[in-house]
């Protein structure tokens, strides 16, 4: 017997993660539709199971520091980027779909500025996808379907990067897209969020990529 229940009725504490088994596409496009634009909770969707998982206050810090230092590197290189946020990634073709903790487009800037829809059949992918794990890991197959050129990954205290090579990931000490950042600089940032606040973090992260262009 099948029964229908009404996502409203799913009720997910901070850091908790729902496993739905054999989910066909209708059903996952039914259920973004029915979140629209609300970012929680996040999605993932791959061979018919769809995770939802619900961040925790650890788990938003940490995404959001990234993408801080993200956004600061590229500012103060003056590189131009777009953030997308936890948007919906999908492929219907390859039956996959994820919602990062954050997202940046580098290159292909002019077909992505100013769009209002994605559709990866058409449109390309991220450059750079941030994920958090505190509670669930995070598989990279999806990322690797869509084309995704580089994962930060975050677990057990340790920001990971990860570049796509001939179809797989591939583990590597410095970031591809952001030359010169090192997964020692990222985790040490990422650690200090123990005992100091964010802001500071930022501002010194600043300092120090600014004295690196100014000597550069």
């Amino acid at each position: 017997m099948t029964y229908a229940i009404a996502l409203e009725k799913i009720d997910l504490a901070p850091g908790q993660v729902l496993m739905l088994r054999d989910i066909d596409w209708a059903e996952f496009d039914l259920v973004v539709s029915a979140l629209g634009d609300r970012r929680v909770p996040r999605l993932t969707y791959a061979n018919q199971s769809l995770k939802m998982r619900m961040p925790s206050p650890e788990h938003e810090s940490i995404a959001r520091l990234l993408g801080m230092l993200v956004t600061i590197w590229l500012d103060e290189l003056s590189v131009d980027w777009v953030c997308l946020g936890s948007t919906t990634f999908r492929s219907e073709a390859a039956g996959v779909g994820v919602e990062p903790d954050d997202c940046f487009y580098l290159s292909n800037l002019d077909r992505i500025v100013g769009k209002t829809r994605l559709d990866l059949a058409i449109d390309p992918p991220p450059d750079l996808a941030i994920e958090v794990d505190i509670t669930s890991p995070t598989g990279l197959g999806v990322y690797a379907v869509l084309g995704v050129g580089e994962v930060w990954r975050y677990r057990e205290e340790v920001v990971e990067v990860w570049v796509l090579r001939d179809g797989e990931y591939r583990s590597v000490s410095e970031s591809r897209m952001l030359a010169g950042l090192t997964v020692a600089v990222l985790s040490e940032c990422v650690a200090r969020l123990g005992s100091e606040p964010m802001s500071r973090i930022r501002r010194e992260f600043r300092q120090w990529v600014g004295d690196r262009v100014d000597r550069g």
